[in-house]
């Protein structure tokens, strides 16, 4: 009976694993039938319709560029970009533009800065310490309370006020750049306080030594940091590049000095000077206990420098404002350019003031960017304005090609910064004579040099982007070197000239290509410029 009833157990347990089975192969054989299906419809059903719908986008003809038809209307071109976008602050514009005069100021200010001078300004003694110390903590400056500094600080809080109101406005145009910079070089970023100190922030300015830019750069120190200079373009007014420069001349100086306060200095007075000053203080090298052993200049700078950096980090404190600007340097955008092309011209087309291509384009001498093999120079545009550029720009240059063939009056030639001479201002001298001299413009003598008149000095020295190298050197070396230019510049059986009626010293000059007027007065002992018909003139020293 019981075999019976365990007989009967296993048959029901073998009769429900055998159903079990039949469903779960059920189940395995739908999965399957629906991957399947589910990978006919995502490899070929699918496929197929994406390449339906691309037939159906193909466009029916080639596809070109923008249109290289630009069309001239009310004496504006129809470019646009392809959104609306705000125009451009002119209040802004203007308040970077007023900024340029401010060089002459920051300039004065700091070269004769009297630090030991007293000023009143209600600012209690123990709470600039309190700051003072605040600051030192932050940076890797030495900042200490001084008296000379406490006067320096009340200097600019009082005679100079309003130009430290207007550095905290326009210092948000080039700050955000210059940090940018600075912190891609490891230096630090309190650095940026400098170019107050060094220009105004006038990425134009030049020094009565031909220092120039925002860090103020001399030609022989820009070349070290390839800064590239020449008729058209002066990259120590580029505010990326000689930022750049800056940075790595300052990281240098503090190479070798290892203090930042002296690394300072020699960046205004030079390493030599900083070294001759130690030597004289008996090995101090602490920069306050070197200062009166230091160019009058360089003893008032890094004060100025500290007290820039006080007054911007307490602004509040001395009720100036810190007004929001509507467009920082981030509003802007730039771009390659791949063909010469002028600030008209650009302004023409994309509908930007020539004053505002200047101002964000400084390092463009003659309001031309030119196209040079092997360099690039770009075009900084508000961002607006670039749409309009990049969107067109197979157009844009067919035009700028096009009206540059057929300008009447041909641009200058590009000329190389190894053109470049330093002329002396002699007696008699002035800008028409010596652009006369040189082949060149007075009005590019005014540019290369910062003149806002036609006033020279004697004893003024001129930097000159010479046409005529040949000539230029003639006439400012020995005579003896003088001797050789001129051998290789005349012919060799041309050696007298005779005097006719109508000659003059400067006429003959002129029918002789690398000669001056006053060779000719040196190879035949005139002194003035009178001459007599029938004299003979010689053409060398010979």
């Amino acid at each position: 009976m019981k075999l019976k009833n365990i007989g009967l157990v296993l048959c029901c347990l073998l009769a429900v694993s055998a159903m079990a089975q039949e469903k779960e192969g059920a189940r395995k054989k739908q999965r399957k039938n629906n991957v399947v299906q589910e990978a006919s419809v995502d490899t070929v059903a699918m496929d197929m319709e994406g390449v339906e719908q691309m037939e159906l986008m193909e466009s029916p003809g080639q596809l070109e560029d923008s249109p290289a038809i630009l069309v001239k209307v009310s004496n504006k071109y129809n470019l646009s970009d392809r959104n609306d976008t705000a125009k451009y602050d002119k209040l802004w514009l203007k308040e970077l533009y007023e900024n340029q005069s401010l060089f002459d100021s920051i300039y004065s200010t700091v070269t004769n800065l009297e630090v030991d001078s007293l000023y009143h300004y209600d600012l209690d003694t123990e709470t600039l310490k309190a700051r003072l110390k605040i600051l030192d903590q932050k940076t890797p400056f030495n900042i200490a309370y001084n008296p000379s500094l406490e006067n320096v600080i009340k200097t600019f809080l009082t005679r100079k006020r309003g130009l430290m109101q207007r550095m905290l406005k326009v210092s948000q145009f080039y700050f955000p750049m210059f940090e940018q910079e600075l912190d891609s070089y490891n230096v630090p970023l309190e650095l940026k306080y400098l170019a107050i100190i060094e220009s105004a922030l006038n990425p134009r300015a030049r020094s009565r030594v031909g220092a120039t830019g925002l860090w103020q750069f001399m030609y022989s120190t820009g070349k070290m940091y390839d800064l590239d200079v020449s008729s058209y373009v002066d990259e120590r007014s580029d505010p990326i590049a000689s930022t750049k420069a800056a940075a790595k001349y300052l990281s240098k100086l503090h190479g070798i000095f290892n203090d930042w306060d002296l690394a300072l200095a020699a960046y205004n007075s030079g390493p030599g000077n900083v070294n001759k000053a130690i030597r004289r203080s008996g090995g101090y090298t602490n920069y306050w206990n070197i200062r009166r052993n230091l160019p009058r200049e360089t003893a008032g700078y890094v004060p100025a420098f500290l007290a820039a950096m006080y007054i911007f980090e307490y602004a509040e404190e001395h009720g100036l404002q810190r007004e929001r600007i509507e467009r920082p340097i981030f509003d802007t955008d730039t771009v390659h350019v791949k063909n010469l092309i002028t600030f008209n011209q650009i302004s023409e087309l994309v509908d930007v003031s020539i004053e505002e291509l200047q101002i964000l384009n400084p390092s463009y001498k003659l309001d031309v960017i030119p196209y040079v093999e092997g360099k690039n120079y770009v075009l900084r545009l508000p961002r607006e304005a670039m749409g309009k550029f990049v969107a067109n720009e197979t157009a844009i240059y067919a035009h700028v090609k096009t009206e540059l063939e057929t300008e009447e009056k041909p641009l200058p030639d590009l000329v190389k910064a190894q053109d470049r001479i330093v002329y002396k201002v002699r007696s008699g001298d002035y800008l028409g004579r010596i652009a006369e001299r040189h082949g060149v413009g007075v009005s590019q003598i005014r540019q290369w040099n910062g003149l806002r008149g036609n006033t020279v000095r004697i004893g003024q020295r001129l930097t000159i982007y010479a046409k005529n190298p040949v000539a230029s050197n003639v006439s400012r070396t020995s005579s003896s070197s003088s001797n050789n230019a001129t051998k290789s510049a005349i012919a060799s059986d041309t050696k007298i000239h005779t005097v006719k009626s109508g000659d003059s010293l400067w006429t003959i000059s002129k029918k002789y290509p690398g000669i001056s007027i006053e060779n000719l007065r040196e190879w035949n002992g005139i002194r003035g410029n009178d001459i007599k018909i029938g004299a003979k003139l010689k053409l060398c020293s010979c």
